[in-house]
């Protein structure tokens, strides 16, 4: 791959049509959970990615978009690594981190990173050839769509979503990446005892993801009942007030709404306000896994710590 910038629309994604204000099945049928930023790569990863796309990345039909997927796109995972082995799928991969420290724990294992970012992707890449990983492939896309038109039912073994954007305004709150909907598709593409594992640094996104997992009756959590009370790192964030900004909102302890901090945090499935929560800071559920020892501490991850942020992990099985 030569081309200065690795992504133009024109040549990897032929998916314009003039009909398409005209027929609605042209759409995403939902809204995605990011925004698509820069493509552009300085010089030391454009070399990288020169060196490295033709063997990491795995490029899918596409329908709509660069990061979309074709509904009738097919994929066999399987020739992708060039070997039958469990599969753990990284979502929203970001700078790479936790993917390739995933593939060299688990040299037996395929780790396939999903990500819409270019120069998330090219880190990724400078990882795997720095480490000399072989067993880590890449792809542009949306997540829900790759999953739903490239994944056979119970062809996955684990899942990652590691900090994936907390969308804070109540009015951004449909484009959350974790959604009954996803907790759908995660129930028919993960095997029978395959893992989820989830993590966040934002309270009002953790009291979400638990609620749409917990209402799941595909999946179990295995520390269901754990940290609760005194233990939550939720009740800790509640009574310490440790979000104090998100933009240039102050925000009270417990909420999470950018607007002038008029709501309470929504728990779980995107409409229903728990409006106890915010006038009791004890967490009397809990259900918070320890952190993952699996996950290293990325810069992301470090910047919250920093910023005085609690992190909040969620595991969870399928039944």
């Amino acid at each position: 791959m030569t081309e200065q910038n690795p992504v133009p629309a024109e040549d990897r994604a032929h998916v314009h049509d003039h009909n398409r204000d005209k027929d609605p099945e042209l759409f995403r049928r939902e809204p995605v959970s990011f925004v698509r930023r820069g493509s552009r790569l300085n010089r030391s990863r454009q070399a990288v990615w020169e060196r490295m796309a033709d063997e990491v990345l795995v490029e899918v039909p596409r329908f709509r978009a660069v990061t979309s997927v074709a509904r009738d796109a097919q994929v066999d995972w399987d020739a992708q690594f060039g070997r039958s082995a469990p599969l753990l799928v990284d979502i929203g991969s970001g700078q790479g981190e936790s993917t390739a420290q995933g593939a060299k724990d688990r040299p037996d294992w395929n780790v396939l990173a999903v990500e819409v970012y270019i120069p998330g992707l090219a880190g990724l890449m400078g990882l795997v050839e720095r480490e000399g990983l072989t067993n880590v492939r890449a792809v542009e896309a949306n997540a829900p769509e790759l999953l739903d038109h490239t994944m056979e039912p119970g062809s996955v073994d684990e899942v990652w979503i590691f900090f994936p954007d907390p969308w804070h305004k109540a009015r951004h709150h449909k484009r959350r990446l974790v959604s009954t909907a996803l907790a759908e598709r995660l129930a028919r593409v993960l095997r029978p005892g395959g893992v989820l594992r989830l993590a966040t640094d934002w309270s009002g996104y953790a009291v979400h993801m638990r609620a749409v997992m917990d209402a799941a009756a595909e999946f179990e959590n295995p520390h269901a009942g754990e940290r609760a009370g005194e233990d939550s790192p939720l009740t800790r964030v509640r009574r310490e007030g440790r979000e104090l900004e998100v933009g240039a909102q102050p925000l009270p302890a417990g909420w999470d709404d950018a607007e002038a901090g008029q709501r309470p945090a929504r728990a779980g499935l995107g409409e229903a306000v728990v409006a106890s929560e915010a006038q009791d800071p004890v967490d009397h559920v809990g259900g918070w896994a320890p952190r993952f020892e699996g996950r290293p501490l990325t810069q992301f991850e470090n910047k919250a710590l920093k910023a005085g942020r609690l992190v909040f992990d969620l595991t969870y099985v399928r039944r």
